[in-house]
């Protein structure tokens, strides 16, 4: 059992500890006077800041001051403050040629403007009471600052991966940071992991300078040993910062490629024209060889040709391009291709062959003649063929539709519609764009086929006499037919459009009787025969309807005639009371003067509208008279 006097401590250790943490919270802290500053501030370059220092409890009467810790540890009054109640005197005592000063705002706010990084150090503030006694706090400043972009000076030289040790690759530089930077390498995006000790496989090499600003520029140097991978990678660096509240940022820098020197190590050769995945080109066409080897720089190529199994030197090119212009059938054959490079290894592939095809057509022959003539119902048979390399192929079109494959055409039952044009095509199915075409006519005889066309616009027994009539035949054969009319008038025979040699003729008249009675005809002839179609009309109808319309003109005419003499003789007849009314027969009334003669007016004139048979007739028993 332990004794009393060990459990009592055990008791007082935890109460101990309490009371050590809350007089540890507060730096500084006294016995009885305690003083609140912040321990660190983060700003950044060119703001405001301020340190607040405060202290704890209940304080009538203190004094408070503000110093700055250099690197020595001495101290350098910067501001104080005398506090009486609500009285505060508060003064400057020392801006250490800053600018713009320190100010002391408040009992205990020291404010500086546009903070700089000569401005990072410690600021110590001591409160002293006296019934309470001195304490004091440190509140450390930290400014920050972004640097500025990331630029990299790669090496422009060329490097060999031959070496074996390690290269200078680039510099990065990053400048006018606070705090210094860090400074990343990267390639395919990718960040390397290197030392920064030399060896000979790779290392980094860095440097801090402190510019007169204060602020801080970092340059990093990045050696590789090389490899022919590198040949396409890409490199960049990047620098890498803080900010305050524990943020970061970085800057990139832009990316880089090397320019390296590689023996080579394989060669490729190859067609570049024209050709199939065969491998064949075609006669007439420029064919170009291309050899590139994977070497840097690029190697000087030979190119040669093996005949009876020995090489036929051709020319030597730094690009690796030979051009055979026009190629020709007697060109085909076996072409090689040799990289000089003296950097490569014993091993290494440095010549190339390929087979060089040249596809060729000739000419289409055909077993007879480009003309051929049959007649109708018979068969005809003929034959075409090529010669070519790789073997053509053969097929016959007519009117660009496939009649069949092979060299042979055969046509039985030979009608008109078999006349026309055939075209024997050959062509290389593993040789694009090289083909032929020949073309056979074949002409058909026989005697003429006729084909009327129907009679527009009326039928047969709707006809009258005088209608016109536009009549039209065509027809076919060979040789070529002629077409001849019953009636004069009709036009010369003429080839259709697009007839598939049909010819036609056509014919306008004027119906009559006898056309009605004997038809128009429409004859077709050649060597072989003729061919006759006619055209009915039926019986045609007289033309009643126009006679009527005459004979009533006519009278409406003498109508309007005799009206106008009417109105002439009433004129003749003014001052005469009754005029232009039937009269009673007998003497004219007392006073009435008998009709005179006047002017140049003639008595037959006058007699004629009188009525009379001469002029002094005046009451014959079949006159008018005076009478209208």
């Amino acid at each position: 059992m332990e004794p009393p006097e060990a459990w009592a401590r055990k008791r007082r250790a935890p109460r101990l500890l309490v009371l050590a943490l809350l007089l540890g919270a507060h730096p500084g802290a006294l016995a009885e006077l305690q003083v609140s500053v912040p321990p660190l501030v983060e700003v950044m370059r060119g703001e405001p800041v301020a340190l607040d220092c405060t202290p704890l409890g209940a304080h009538r009467q203190y004094q408070l001051k503000w110093f700055l810790t250099d690197r020595s540890g001495a101290r350098h009054l910067l501001a104080e403050a005398e506090v009486q109640g609500s009285e505060v005197q508060a003064r400057v005592q020392d801006a250490r040629g800053r600018s713009p000063p320190y100010q002391l705002e408040s009992p205990g706010r020291l404010v500086l403007a546009e903070a700089q990084v000569s401005d990072e150090w410690d600021y110590v503030c001591v409160v002293t009471a006296e019934a309470a006694g001195t304490a004091e706090a440190t509140s450390r400043l930290q400014v920050f600052a972004k640097p500025e972009a990331t630029d990299v000076s790669p090496n422009k030289g060329t490097l060999s991966v031959t070496d074996e040790s390690a290269q200078e690759i680039a510099t990065c530089h990053s400048r006018n940071g606070n705090p210094a930077p860090q400074i990343k390498w990267y390639r395919n995006g990718e960040a390397l992991q290197l030392p920064m000790e030399m060896n000979s496989n790779g290392y980094i090499t860095s440097r801090t300078v402190r510019e007169a600003s204060g602020l801080q520029s970092l340059t990093s140097s990045l050696y590789l040993r090389l490899h022919k991978d590198d040949r396409d990678a890409e490199f960049h660096c990047s620098a890498h910062y803080t900010l305050p509240q524990g943020r970061h940022g970085h800057l990139d820098s832009q990316a880089f490629r090397l320019t390296l020197h590689y023996p080579t190590e394989h060669v490729q050769f190859w067609v570049d024209s024209p050709a199939t995945a065969e491998g064949w080109v075609r006669e007439g066409d420029s064919v170009q060889l291309v050899c590139r080897g994977d070497g840097n720089p690029s190697p000087e190529y030979i190119f040669y040709r093996l005949q009876d199994k020995e090489e036929k030197m051709l020319e030597a090119d730094p690009a690796g391009n030979w051009t055979l212009e026009k190629v020709q059938r007697s060109q085909s054959g076996t072409y090689g291709c040799r990289a000089e490079d003296f950097d490569a290894a014993e091993d290494a592939e440095l010549s190339q062959t390929l087979e060089l095809r040249v596809a060729y057509l000739d000419p289409i022959e055909f077993s007879d003649k480009e003309e051929l003539f049959s007649t109708l119902g018979k068969t005809v048979s003929t034959n075409c063929s090529a010669q070519g390399l790789p073997t053509p192929a053969l097929r016959w079109t007519k009117d660009s539709v496939p009649l069949g494959d092979g060299p042979t055409l055969s046509l039985s039952s030979i009608t008109f519609d078999s006349a026309g044009t055939y075209v024997c095509e050959a062509y290389m199915p593993t040789v694009p764009l090289l083909s032929r075409t020949r073309i056979l006519k074949l002409l058909v005889e026989g005697s003429p086929e006729l084909r009327p066309e129907e009679t527009q616009p009326k039928a047969e027994g709707s006809w009258r006499e005088g209608d016109e009539v536009r009549l039209a035949c065509s027809a076919r054969g060979y040789p070529e037919p002629k077409l001849a009319w019953s009636e004069l008038g009709g036009s010369p025979t003429e080839s259709v459009p697009r007839g598939q040699g049909w010819v036609s003729s056509t014919l306008t008249v004027k119906l009559t009787n006898t056309m009605s009675q004997n038809g128009i005809s429409c004859e077709a002839s050649n060597p072989h025969g003729n061919a006759r179609h006619v055209f009915h009309f039926g019986t045609l109808a007289p033309q009643t309807s126009q006679a009527g319309v005459a004979v009533m003109a006519v009278a409406v005419s003498v109508g309007l005639l005799l009206l106008v003499v009417a109105a002439f003789y009433c004129m003749r007849r003014k001052g005469r009371p009754g005029c232009c009314r039937r009269g009673e027969k007998g003497a004219p009334p007392p006073g009435d003067p008998e009709l005179s003669h006047s002017g140049s007016q003639q008595p037959e004139q006058t007699g004629l509208l009188m009525g009379g048979t001469s002029g002094g007739a005046r009451h014959g028993s079949g006159g008018f008279g005076d009478e209208c």
